[in-house]
């Protein structure tokens, strides 16, 4: 699987695909989670996502389960070295009832559970899970900052921020000499919902036009989560969310079909290839809950998509 530099400064790299840890000890049993992460890094996969909040919404759940099966497979398996692991802080529950937020305090204590859990030293990108904009950025960005000063994380990135507060924050730490965010993750797929539609999906940012090109002309890293859309792309009939119920849908679903058709791939891989391949180019999330749904996948790392089936694609709107 090809890899690409995440971080010049730090030379971090990741595959093509990310492993999206989240259901790991809850929705997947650790059997399972073991045999796919087993399975992603024999493919040449090198690059997982897991936050220290996942996954507290479900039943039985209290967070950090995503991290304390991937710590026992690493300690396991070993070859943390050859790995690039990805954790975030910010979205977790608060005694108030909101989420947990980005003060220094909470950054600090969040890193040290995040690497007893995962039995590691350091993580290679550490994310802001959500804005949290009732904290001054400058506590926020020095936090995270002294957390890639100490050697508990290579480099930096946020989740869910609009394009303008990126902007922002990237800003102060470059003012400040501080590690700017260079990772962005934000929610994105062939299938786009209504514009101007709040997502349903607590804490969840769909990446906005002004949002990609501010990644694309920066250089910075683009990560896409819920990519397949909860299995939309490869379960026919399977009804959409309403806020994905518009015209652009059907063309698209309809472009999506005949390029799939002429590959003679599924269309989970053509919509992985386009992600891939696309500008700015994306490192698409991977969530699933077994081996066969994984190799799926993986085989969209290979997938070539040739510039008039991608213009096919991109033309349906």
């Amino acid at each position: 699987m090809q890899q690409r530099t995440l971080d010049e400064a730090s030379g971090t790299r990741v595959s093509a695909l990310c492993l999206g840890a989240m259901p790991f000890g809850t929705t997947v049993d650790e059997e399972t989670s073991f045999a796919i992460l087993d399975r992603f890094v024999e493919a040449g996969g090198t690059t997982i996502d897991t936050a220290n909040c996942y996954s507290f919404w479900v039943p039985n759940g209290e967070g950090g389960e995503s991290e304390n099966v991937l710590g026992r497979w690493l300690k396991d398996r070993g070859g943390r070295d050859r790995l690039t692991i990805a954790s975030k802080v910010g979205s977790g529950p608060a005694a108030d009832g909101g989420a947990e937020g980005l003060a220094p305090e909470v950054i600090r204590t969040e890193l040290e559970g995040t690497l007893r859990r995962l039995g590691t030293d350091h993580l290679d990108l550490y994310y802001a899970h959500r804005e949290d904009r009732s904290t001054p950025d400058e506590e926020t960005i020095a936090a995270f900052h002294q957390a890639v000063t100490d050697g508990r994380t290579r480099t930096l990135g946020a989740s869910n921020h609009a394009a303008w507060r990126l902007a922002e924050t990237r800003s102060l730490a470059q003012q400040r000499g501080w590690t700017p965010y260079t990772a962005v993750q934000q929610r994105w797929s062939y299938l786009r919902p209504r514009p101007g539609t709040t997502l349903p999906e607590g804490g969840h940012v769909h990446a906005t036009d002004d949002l990609l090109d501010y990644v694309h002309s920066h250089g910075l890293t683009f990560f896409a989560y819920t990519t397949l859309l909860w299995g939309a792309y490869s379960r026919p009939g399977q009804p959409l969310p309403e806020h994905y119920d518009h015209p652009g849908t059907e063309r698209r679903l309809g472009a999506l079909a005949k390029v799939s058709a002429e590959l003679g791939a599924s269309p989970v891989q053509v919509v992985l290839a386009w992600l891939i391949g696309g500008e700015p180019a994306v490192v698409p999330i991977i969530g699933v809950s077994s081996v066969a749904q994984l190799d799926e996948c993986l085989a969209a790392a290979d997938l070539e998509l040739p510039r008039e089936l991608r213009q096919v694609l991109d033309e349906a709107v």
